[in-house]
């Protein structure tokens, strides 16, 4: 009796040691989660954290991959781009010169016919030449020696000098000088060396729009309306020739020449409208920047200085505006009055102010404003 008492107490003890193990073992595993989960957590901190992070950081984060993609697609596309702007632009042409320039020399008087001649081939030299302009000028690029400027920060990028107004093209992967955006309609940046040339495109061939579609718009009604006078004599025309027995299909109504004709002049003016609008609203806005004396991503960058300081009570001042027509003159290059005529009227290949390295007051500029905060 005392025997299996023992026995039992024994294995009660052993029991019980087990359980006190097993629990102590538990916890122990339970502490060694606890303690890698808040070392991990802390590892992620120190890795992710910065004192300037904000919803713009994690959305722009978040959106690298779409600026990568966008980056690669745009440099591989702008060739075909470019060809597409030739494309279209030949086609215009070669519509004008075969199909509307006979009529109006024919019906026109000669008074309204040198205007076109005069007006069309000023604005078919002034388009050819911007365009020529901006696809082979380089925008500019900053020095990659740190001896040749001095007071300037350091592309994170490029790890070279970067000076004033210079920002770096993710899809060119240089740095640009006085850089405005990057046009896949050139395959080129839009920069301080060539910034005046892509301006002058976009205007020229926004007024040549404008010019085609208010000339061709009685052209353009009366091919529209023979388009659907040939449908209709068409569809009348196979209807009577379903109720009759032919051997073989019969000749059509109307020639290729005069189908090939009407289309064409719907094609010109749609698509001549159609640029002119899309064309006119970028040329617009980049009117805006100019006279405001700022670039694309200035405008953006001077937007958040100036809501910063207006937060303190402070005034905002762009230190590279001289005043809306003094901006313009800058601009286009225009120190005497006889440069409106052969630099903004006729085609030039004259540099603008300065190097974009540094930003002197230009000498067509009358009085300087000061700045009250500089970028």
């Amino acid at each position: 009796m005392r025997s299996r008492q023992r026995m039992f107490a024994a294995v009660m003890r052993l029991l019980l040691k087990c359980l006190r193990l097993g629990r102590r073992r538990r916890f122990k595993l339970v502490r060694q989660t606890e303690q890698l989960w808040h070392y991990g957590h802390l590892c992620l901190r120190s890795l992710l954290y910065n004192s300037f992070t904000n919803s713009d950081v994690v959305l722009d984060s978040l959106f690298e991959p779409v600026y990568w993609l966008v980056d690669h697609v745009t440099r591989w596309f702008g060739v075909v781009f470019v060809a597409l702007v030739i494309g279209l632009t030949s086609s215009i042409v070669a519509i004008v010169y075969i199909c509307l320039l006979p009529l109006i020399l024919q019906t026109y008087t000669p008074a309204w016919i040198c205007w076109h001649l005069a007006y069309g081939h000023w604005n078919l030299i002034m388009i050819i030449f911007h365009y020529y302009m901006a696809i082979t000028t380089s925008p500019g690029h900053p020095p990659q020696a740190k001896d040749d400027l001095t007071g300037v920060s350091i592309c994170r990028k490029c790890i070279a000098p970067k000076p004033a107004r210079t920002h770096h093209c993710s899809i060119c992967n240089r740095c640009v000088l006085k850089m405005d955006h990057h046009c896949p309609w050139l395959n080129n940046c839009v920069g301080h060396y060539n910034h005046r040339y892509f301006f002058s495109f976009c205007l020229f061939m926004t007024m040549g729009c404008i010019y085609c579609s208010i000339s061709g718009w009685e052209m353009f009604r009366d091919a529209y309306a023979a388009i659907e006078r040939m449908k209709l004599l068409e569809k009348e025309r196979l209807e009577v020739a379903a109720n009759q027995t032919y051997y073989q299909t019969p000749p059509p109504t109307f020639s290729f020449r005069q189908r090939a004709f009407h289309k064409s002049v719907v094609y010109l003016w749609v698509l001549c409208s159609s640029v002119a609008l899309a064309l006119g609203a970028l040329t617009l806005w980049h009117a805006a920047l100019i006279t405001r004396g700022e670039t694309s991503i200035e405008r953006h960058i001077n937007k958040k200085e100036r809501q910063r300081l207006q937060k303190k009570g402070k005034v905002f001042r762009n230190p590279y505006s001289y005043g809306g027509w003094d901006n313009w003159k800058v601009f286009l290059g225009v120190d005497v009055p006889r440069h409106w005529f052969t630099r903004v009227l006729l085609p030039s290949f004259h540099l603008p102010h300065g190097t974009g390295l540094s930003w002197d007051l230009p000498p067509c500029v009358t009085k300087q404003r000061a700045p009250l905060l500089a970028i």
